[in-house]
């Protein structure tokens, strides 16, 4: 077993291989940007990481990764036309760097080469890998279209925006762990377990970065803390918030949720005094704890070592004790 930067720094060298020029290169030139623009490569190192806890030569399980990091990247590009977002990790979105249609046709691109990536294995492989990349990426559409549907929706449930972050977000760390499992051929069983360790791990993860995004450290976050406030989202937060406050606090809330002032700090600070008053700040932190020890449960049922399994259960412990 190696550690995390060694996963990082072996996917990475794998990608710039994949990174190359092709024609037209008014296509693939945007693809090679948004590789090439860093972030954690959590997904993919989870892959080479579970491939390796059901002891099996990670490099085996490189193309699965690639093919997570590719998928990733095609769903950041069409979301960001969806947002009209300038920036994607401290630089100009593909939409803004070329144009909309480019990023459209682009990710429409980086779609079939997430697919094309499974061809280098066995058939039987290949038909496991794509059959559970199909399901995935269906429900980050799904996901997707919940987190849209919410921005317009009055009412939402608290269960159903723990569906939507499971769909975008949770369900492909659960498939990136899976695909690391069925390239080392692990019984289902264990296929299974792994995905729901990702998963449940992918929606406390979630959960904290709501959390961070309105209490985070300014100095450390790495984005502007109060963003999902600015535009009123509804995070976990908020409705754990409308849930717990009192009714004047909760007139409040949604008051202060209908404006848009020129200095956000008033606003932001209001806020985050309901969350902490109505206890929603301690019941979302209650939520992350309690999704991740659901995931640690899940560990009990792989059939693997207790020290590959005290390898995941620190890995999981690191990712929910960030600061930022």
């Amino acid at each position: 077993m190696q550690n995390i930067p060694f996963y990082q720094e072996a996917f990475v060298d794998y990608l710039q291989k994949f990174i190359k020029h092709r024609e037209p290169e008014s296509l693939y030139k945007p693809i090679n940007y948004i590789l090439e623009l860093g972030g954690k490569r959590l997904r993919p190192v989870l892959t080479l990481l579970t491939a390796e806890i059901f002891d099996c030569d990670y490099k085996k399980a490189l193309d699965a990764a690639l093919s997570i990091e590719v998928f990733h990247n095609f769903s950041l590009i069409h979301d960001d036309i969806m947002d009209d977002a300038p920036l994607r990790r401290g630089q100009e979105t593909v939409h803004e760097k070329w144009d909309i249609n480019t990023g459209i046709l682009s990710g429409d691109a980086m779609l079939i080469m997430a697919y094309q990536l499974f061809e280098n294995y066995d058939t039987k492989t290949f038909h496991a890998l794509a059959q559970l990349f199909s399901k995935t990426a269906l429900e980050v559409c799904e996901g997707q279209q919940y987190d849209v549907d919410f921005e317009t929706q009055d009412h939402v449930e608290i269960h159903e925006y723990l569906k939507m972050i499971e769909y975008k977000t949770a369900v492909l760390v659960g498939a990136a762990m899976k695909m690391g499992a069925i390239v080392a051929q692990a019984s289902v069983e264990d296929q299974n377990s792994i995905y729901e360790f990702g998963k449940n791990l992918g929606i406390a993860f979630q959960l904290q970065d709501d959390f961070l995004d309105a209490f985070g450290d300014p100095k450390t976050f790495g984005k502007q803390v109060g963003g999902d406030i600015i535009e009123n989202k509804k995070t976990y937060l908020f409705l754990k918030a409308l849930e717990l406050s009192n009714e004047n606090d909760k007139l409040q809330l949604e008051h202060l949720y209908s404006l848009s002032p020129s200095d956000q700090m008033d606003k932001i600070n209001s806020i985050k005094q309901i969350f902490i008053d109505s206890g929603a700040n301690e019941a979302t932190k209650q939520a992350i704890v309690n999704y991740t020890k659901k995931a640690m449960d899940v560990l009990d049922n792989l059939e693997v070592s207790d020290n590959k399994k005290e390898i995941l259960k620190n890995f999981g412990s690191e990712l929910m004790n960030r600061k930022v």
